[in-house]
């Protein structure tokens, strides 16, 4: 950006949005709109589980994700997460906005939410949805950078009003993600060794080299931004990272060149129907692309989960990757299931 540009504040009111941040929703069937406290984890977590088993049936939100929230260093719960209280009490609906920690490409704030299904079609989400894009423009302003920015939401495929009501704010779809399953009752394949290159279960004492590797992986991949030290220590320090069904690819230094990092939240075997392992991340730094990494570090990874009993596999991929990495996946044996979307509205 070139010295002297308009910063998102300049620029946001130049548009005439406002950046002053948003007024309380009003709402006849909502008694009270407060900010969420860590007193509310437990209601939190019950709202979402409503919402997922309506909205994505074979996973869920773990409490334990809902707790890390309130540890990350960019939300402020009395500024950044709203809950809409009924008259009885009850916790109907919930709104965050979080601020992506790095801003040395651009400045991104997500909008993430849910309404419980018994309580929808009433415009409680739409009056939810105003207010979380008004705090977001004001996260925007309050980064006092002249960089690019964005507010994102992602909505599932059937979620017909939660795409309706971000459209209304000016969103739009840019991106698509597939969900796709493995039955790991199909043999792995087994693939030929790579010179040079050994393959070995991840270590915490690695953890700090990782993170590195994923932010060189995901450099140039579709809204993806450098992954701080806090969240990634939440996501190899959290309950259900799984170091023993996660591969890491070294080079003859011992850099780390690729990785497949997995983990397995009991909770999601009910709602698939069977035991599962989720792959997180995969990832090969740039300038070891073109090797046959990748489907040799999902691979190693996939047969631990075999021997480990799990009967699935189950990862996220963007449609449009530039490694083609639902091409990959498909080859090892991968279908997808259920489609997700990225709104996005630029500033």
């Amino acid at each position: 950006m070139e010295s002297g540009a308009a910063t998102l504040g300049e620029r946001l009111t130049a548009a005439g949005l406002e950046i002053s941040g948003p007024r309380v929703p009003r709402h006849p069937d909502i008694a009270r709109w407060r900010a969420g406290t860590r007193d509310d984890i437990d209601a939190l977590h019950a709202l979402f589980a409503a919402a997922d088993r309506v909205d994505h049936p074979t996973w869920t939100t773990p409490r334990e994700e809902v707790e890390e929230h309130f540890d990350l260093p960019e939300l402020d719960p009395d500024r950044d997460l709203i809950v809409a209280i009924a008259e009885n009490g009850t916790m109907v609906a919930a709104g965050l906005v979080l601020r992506h920690p790095d801003m040395s490409a651009r400045v991104k704030v997500y909008l993430q939410g849910a309404v419980h299904p018994q309580w929808r079609r009433r415009g409680i989400g739409a009056a939810l949805a105003r207010w979380q894009f008004g705090r977001g423009l004001q996260r925007l302003a309050e980064s006092e950078s002249a960089l690019p920015g964005e507010i994102v939401v992602y909505a599932d495929e059937g979620n017909d009003g939660a795409v309706a009501i971000a459209e209304a704010l000016g969103l739009r779809t840019v991106r698509w993600f597939a969900s796709m399953v493995r039955d790991n009752a199909i043999p792995v394949p087994d693939l030929a060794p790579v010179d040079g290159i050994a393959f070995v279960s991840y270590t915490s004492d690695r953890a700090e080299d990782a993170r590195q590797a994923r932010n060189d992986a995901f450099r140039d991949h579709w809204g993806s931004l450098q992954t701080t030290p806090e969240r990634w220590g939440q996501f190899v320090g959290g309950t259900f990272f799984r170091s023993d069904l996660s591969t890491l690819a070294l080079d003859p230094e011992g850099r780390i060149v690729a990785f497949c990092l997995a983990s397995v939240n009991e909770d999601d075997w009910e709602t698939l129907g069977a035991s599962n392992s989720y792959i997180d991340l995969i990832g090969v730094v740039r300038d070891q692309r073109g090797r046959g990494l990748a489907p040799r570090v999902v691979a190693r990874t996939l047969q631990a989960m075999t021997d480990a009993g799990l009967e699935k596999a189950v990862l996220d991929v963007d449609t449009e990757s530039p490694t083609g990495a639902n091409t990959l996946y498909e080859r090892l044996g991968f279908v997808a299931t259920e489609r997700s979307r990225a709104l996005t509205r630029e500033f």
